[in-house]
């Protein structure tokens, strides 16, 4: 009998301390879920209604296990496409301290370096006055800057509660180039429609020529023959005419590959003399050879037509980065009469031009060009007299 009751009292025992074991386990997973850690795993028991208890438990962990895998894989998507966005973006606390900004931010406000912690007010002197005004203020949605170089930004605002505390989010969009493109696509539409107009007037005019001097060809008057000749060269030179802005309208996209910086600039001068800065990069250029160089021929051929000294037009092509963007720049210098800031302003747009032959086509060619190579070009004043066409292309990421 005694046997019996120590049997038993044994087996309760173990009952109580499986039970118990069970229940820790159990105990500290829940406590990690409070922790928002869900790898704990609890084994299996004899008692089938504490493993069911625990079955759930662990169903339940790796359910979340999944969840928290999915998020954070969304996380890491939504970081590398704000960090790879051209937008510069700024969470800010309500004291103005940013929590958190993207790369765009870090390159324009404080040159890559880190900024999180910092104030708002502390990085505003690094950029332009106008623009840091525009920050400071309410302002929201277009506005473009007075200077040299016109600018267009736009910017927006937001404010939401997150963790039951105050936070702004600034959003700042540089719009010059799409507006630059919008302007651009409209020019050449057009373009487009004028050139086939011309054309449909031109062809029938030169069918004419042809067909008049057939009719007149016994009769030997000069100056019949004079009219003949006249309106063909207007003809010829109109279709040269829409030619030119044509191949404005149809630029082909670029079709790029390894250059050599020694060859091109040999190549360059064969046309027009320059002297040339610094040494060339290292790395070879990656970009469409023919476009550039004619983009490069255009620049040359505008420094020597600028009442610049021969001997003083100059080029400097030296690796650089813009906006955490590797790639090359390329400056051309003159000492010529330059431009003025109203002339400066006008001079990329189609049409425009201060030559009184001038199609008004060059440097806008020349901006198309560089933009469809997703880089930028630039006018800028000399310090003394003359003028620096500058041109940014960017370099191929495997080279």
């Amino acid at each position: 009998m005694i046997g019996i009751v120590i049997l038993a009292m044994f087996v309760v025992s173990c009952f109580i301390r499986d039970l118990s074991n069970s229940l820790r386990a159990l105990e500290i997973g829940l406590l990690n879920f409070k922790d928002n850690d869900f790898s704990v795993t609890v084994p299996s028991v004899k008692e089938p209604e504490i493993n069911q208890l625990i079955s759930l438990f662990n169903e339940s962990a790796q359910t979340l296990r999944r969840e928290k895998q999915y998020i954070y894989q969304r996380e890491l998507l939504l970081d590398k496409v704000i960090q790879s966005s051209p937008n510069i973006m700024l969470l800010l606390d309500s004291e103005q301290r940013i929590i958190y900004s993207n790369d765009a931010a870090r390159h324009f406000f404080f040159n890559g370096k880190q900024i999180s912690g910092m104030n708002l007010v502390e990085l505003l002197p690094n950029i332009d006055e106008e623009l840091s005004q525009a920050i400071k203020s309410s302002q929201e949605g277009i506005f473009t800057l007075n200077s040299d170089d016109v600018e267009s930004w736009h910017i927006s605002r937001g404010a939401f509660l997150l963790n039951n505390l105050q936070h702004n989010l600034l959003l700042l969009k540089h719009m010059t180039k799409e507006l630059n493109r919008q302007e651009v696509a409209v020019w050449k539409k057009v373009i487009r429609i004028i050139s086939h107009e011309l054309n449909n007037s031109l062809a029938p005019i030169s069918s004419m020529v042809n067909s008049g001097r057939k009719l007149t060809k016994d009769n030997s008057s000069s100056q019949l023959k004079l009219i003949f000749d006249t309106i063909e060269n207007r003809c010829n030179h109109l279709s040269q005419f829409i030619f030119n802005y044509a191949r404005f309208a149809k630029l082909p996209l670029p079709q790029k590959s390894y250059v050599d910086w020694q060859s091109l600039t040999e190549q360059l001068a064969q046309h027009y003399s320059f002297k040339l800065i610094g040494s060339l990069p290292q790395t070879l250029g990656y970009f469409d050879h023919i476009q550039i160089e004619q983009v490069l021929l255009n620049l040359l051929k505008n420094a020597h037509e600028s009442g610049s000294d021969i001997n003083e037009v100059t080029m400097q092509i030296a690796a650089t980065e813009t906006f955490g963007k590797n790639g090359v720049s390329i400056c051309v210098h003159d000492t010529g009469s330059g431009m003025s800031s109203e002339v400066m302003q006008q001079a990329l747009l189609p049409f425009y031009s201060t030559k009184q032959s001038g199609t008004g086509l060059g440097l806008p060619l020349c901006r198309e060009i560089i933009e469809a190579h997703e880089g930028q070009i630039s006018l800028h004043h000399r310090q003394h007299k003359g003028l620096t066409v500058q041109v940014w292309l960017p370099c191929n990421n495997s080279n």
